[in-house]
């Protein structure tokens, strides 16, 4: 099974930067309507204008919501230094939520808000104590 994320945004351009600057990675499709990034092991990470999604399913959708006025979506990515994503997102554009720490479930994990919306966690695994 392959997973597809896919993150209304209201502006594809300026999302597609942001995240090729926090995933430090290039699109694997960049074209009008959708930009990829695959994330690992058959997971891809989707942006698509929310005005395309209007388009594909016309009124048997609401619109989305323009801009970060609402959490629209909690996106989870569990990575090997979360404090170096974390800074990197803040360093492209997005809002900090709440910085790195440790939670009760067993991770790490710092919050922040990008540019649409949606809140980005970047989490890595709680190393063993002494």
């Amino acid at each position: 099974m392959h997973a597809h994320m896919i993150l209304y945004v209201d502006d594809q351009r300026a999302s597609a930067v942001f995240y090729e600057g926090v995933l430090e990675r290039a699109p694997t499709l960049d074209v009008p309507g959708m930009t990829e990034f695959t994330l690992r092991d058959g997971c891809v990470l989707g942006l698509m204008p929310a005005d395309g999604i209007v388009r594909l399913l016309g009124s048997a959708l609401p619109a989305p919501t323009r801009g970060a006025a609402a959490a629209k979506a909690e996106l989870y990515l569990v990575v090997d230094d979360a404090r170096a994503f974390h800074e990197r997102a803040l360093r492209h554009g997005a809002y900090e939520l709440d910085p790195l720490h440790p939670r009760d479930w067993g991770h790490d994990v710092a919050y922040s808000l990008d540019r649409d919306g949606h809140v980005l966690a970047f989490a890595q695994e709680r190393a063993a104590g002494p």
